[in-house]
């Protein structure tokens, strides 16, 4: 597998388990690219969902992807502290055109005091059985939920104080 390159711009694309294309960010940049670690950086960038709506994001985010964790996490920049939200789905893949990963519905909403929300259990079960997810994806996931949680309370990873912080530093060295 290939892996962007620091400093340029890709785009972000999700799918969903059927295959049909989920949701498409516009441009992230690129501040660590390896074949294991994605991180990157935008502000207020065109979100297009699958029925061709489109809309901004409204503030500074730093995106966090790797390649052995069934999720991925967004740390949004607000004017009252770091809001997270994660998305429960494949290790990312990358090719010329975008990094891609599979959404599998599951989301989790983190506040600033480490407090979180589990969401989309709903859509999840709704989707579980009519697209069919194989058992070893839900075993998947549970695992991934239940590591995803741990990393939130222990404030591991991204949720690790000045993380965000620090990589939004240098995704200003790139505007």
């Amino acid at each position: 597998m290939s892996f962007p390159t620091t400093g340029s711009s890709i785009q972000i694309q999700s799918y969903k388990h059927n295959g049909q294309l989920h949701r498409v960010w516009e441009e992230t940049i690129v501040l660590k690219g390896t074949s294991s670690v994605v991180i990157g950086g935008n502000d207020r960038i065109i979100v297009t969902e699958s029925d061709g709506r489109q809309w901004r994001t409204r503030e500074p985010a730093i995106c966090y992807f790797n390649a052995d964790q069934w999720f991925n996490v967004i740390g949004m920049l607000r004017e009252h502290g770091i809001h997270y939200y994660c998305n429960l789905g494949t290790p990312f893949t990358y090719d010329e055109e975008a990094l891609k990963y599979i959404d599998y519905d599951l989301d989790v909403k983190v506040f600033p005091d480490m407090t979180y929300t589990i969401l989309d259990e709903d859509e999840f079960a709704l989707h579980r059985k009519e697209m069919d997810y194989p058992k070893e994806i839900n075993d998947i996931l549970k695992r991934n939920m239940d590591e995803l949680c741990s990393m939130i309370n222990q404030r591991k990873g991204p949720f690790e104080p000045d993380f965000v912080e620090s990589w939004y530093e240098r995704f200003l060295e790139y505007r």
